[in-house]
């Protein structure tokens, strides 16, 4: 597809590939025109948010990850999208009529765009919808609630770090008389964790979030579910420790650094900048796996991280000195030494 063609509809050749072009290049302007050629050609704006921007956003993640696209180019990518879809939301108008829902972003959740498209889905339907975007605290959540009762909360959480305050977010909001439905894959496969953290409901995608609000909400149990005892996550001895020893964590794993890998006497200030990031994100991700009591969130981290340095010609071998520099200061907590050595293991099936 060449820029001077007028695309008719969602399924014309090339089309995605085109648009994906447009927003890698920061063309905001003819990702704009592609988006109202479409709408103008009698593609619902349902559809665009659907089957163009939110696989389109997939694939960009993707080419980060890969090391295809900078972080730059991602984040100006993401903006042409959040552009676009704004453009969508102005050029369509829905009277509101099945209630209201308040939107939002667990606190510490920067990834705002899922949650817009999933906002102006949720509008096209008919619901009056407050977006409060991304991070928002736990406080000015409720609020927010106990100023507008709305009919529902929508929670987004992308990464499982952000569970902990999730859970926060959850159990303060069905407190406040408010169902909850969660959404995005930080709540893991199927929603597991949504489930443990008393998420009264949890969707896959957008489009099931908006059926299910729409023919099965509120759910019937929700008086009937207690609320989670929050000191059985809370009031670990392990989490808390990680948590509150965080700082020292990383600062000690860096002075330890160039002696368990001799490559580090020669980083620069941004390879160690990097270094650190990645520590803190090693400690994070435990933190959130023993706070769910879930091996798998902390060995999926452990199996993208090493993909990703891979494909960036990080050897497999500076992570596996991070791991053993963070499991070497936690001796005292079997939890997050076994959650550290099955995924050292699987680092070392990987090089294997």
């Amino acid at each position: 597809m060449t820029a001077s063609t007028r695309p008719r509809s969602l399924t014309d050749p090339g089309l995605a590939e085109h648009y994906l072009t447009l927003i890698g290049d920061g063309d905001e302007r003819g990702a704009a025109e592609l988006a109202i050629a479409l709408l103008d050609g009698g593609t619902s704006a349902q559809r665009l948010i659907v089957d163009l921007i939110a696989p389109s956003q997939a694939r960009v993640g993707e080419l980060w990850a890969s090391n295809e696209w900078s972080v730059a180019r991602e984040h100006a990518a993401t903006a042409v999208s959040e552009r676009v879809l704004a453009l969508v939301a102005a050029r369509t108008r829905v009277t509101p009529h099945r209630g209201r829902i308040t939107l939002a972003c667990v606190d510490g959740e920067w990834h705002g765009l899922p949650a817009r498209m999933l906002a102006e889905l949720l509008r096209l339907d008919g619901w009056r919808v407050d977006f409060l975007g991304a991070s928002v605290p736990g406080r000015h959540l409720i609020t927010h609630l106990h100023q507008t009762g709305p009919d529902a909360v929508a929670l987004s959480c992308m990464i499982p770090t952000r569970l902990p305050r999730a859970h926060a977010a959850i159990t303060a909001c069905r407190a406040a008389g408010v169902p909850v439905i969660a959404g995005g894959r930080g709540f893991g496969p199927d929603g597991l964790y949504a489930q443990r953290l008393g998420a009264d409901a949890w969707a896959a995608t957008g489009e099931e979030a908006v059926t299910r609000l729409a023919t099965d909400w509120p759910p019937p149990y929700v008086s009937d579910v207690p609320f989670l005892d929050s000191s059985g996550f809370l009031g670990d001895e392990e989490y808390t420790h990680l948590i509150r020893s965080r700082p020292q964590l990383i600062a000690t794993a860096m002075s330890r650094l160039p002696a368990a890998y001799p490559v580090a006497h020669h980083y620069d200030h941004s390879q160690l900048d990097a270094t650190a990031e990645d520590l803190g994100h090693i400690a994070d991700f435990l933190a959130a796996a023993l706070y769910v009591r879930e091996q798998q969130i902390f060995t999926d981290f452990v199996e993208w991280t090493r993909d990703v340095l891979q494909v960036r010609g990080v050897p497999l071998a500076a992570l596996r000195a991070g791991l053993r520099l963070i499991r070497d200061q936690l001796v005292d907590f079997p939890a997050a030494i076994t959650m550290l050595d099955i995924a050292t293991a699987r680092v070392a099936e990987k090089h294997e």
